[in-house]
């Protein structure tokens, strides 16, 4: 597995893409370890996101409560279609914000919706120490794999990051990936 470091040192110039019609971002105020479970098993069953499926209640709930931790989703007909987490570490002088995690339901690829998705996501980074009591954000970044969706490397380059680090490392996943449904479920997986 390949495993990208991608970063931004300046918030990007330009305004964010309109959402289609139809569709909507909202910041989850109100986000429980149910909902931030529900969501991760939605969007990355296909993609092998499996290192949170084990987490307990608690640890769900110490990663939601962390400070400047923000959520924003995507709806479309009344239903998630996708979602990003950033989270802030170092929170005195100077921050840095993390894109946690980011992706979207099966359903929505290829309709535009990551990049106006990601594009938010990122405004919202670099906005953080204005909504939570953090240092001003100085740098935004993201891991992502090759695990992960076919277009996620390059939506993260088109939106501004750049690559400042690789490492390939051998990986124990499943011969395929989970799928939505037995990520989001939730119990007793085989992993």
């Amino acid at each position: 597995m390949t495993t990208w470091t991608l970063e931004m040192l300046q918030p990007p110039h330009g305004v964010v893409r309109e959402l289609s019609p139809g569709t909507r971002i909202e910041r989850a105020g109100g986000m429980t370890p149910e909902y931030a479970r529900f969501l991760y098993g939605l969007v990355g069953g296909p993609w092998f996101w499996i290192d949170r499926l084990p987490w307990t209640r608690q640890a769900w709930e110490s990663e939601i409560a962390a400070i400047g931790t923000e959520f924003l989703v995507a709806y479309g007909d009344g239903v998630p279609l996708g979602f990003i987490q950033i989270q802030p570490a170092g929170i005195e002088e100077s921050s840095h914000a993390e894109i946690r995690y980011f992706g979207l339901v099966e359903s929505a690829i290829g309709r535009g919706l990551g990049a106006a998705l990601l594009e938010q996501g990122i405004a919202a980074a670099w906005t953080l120490h204005e909504r939570h009591e953090i240092g001003v954000v100085r740098r935004v970044w993201v891991h992502t794999c090759s695990l992960d969706g076919p277009a996620a490397l390059a939506n993260y380059q088109a939106r501004g990051l750049r690559i400042c680090g690789e490492a390939v490392t051998e990986e124990d996943v499943p011969g395929s990936p989970l799928g939505a449904w037995r990520s989001s479920v939730g119990g007793h997986l085989d992993i």
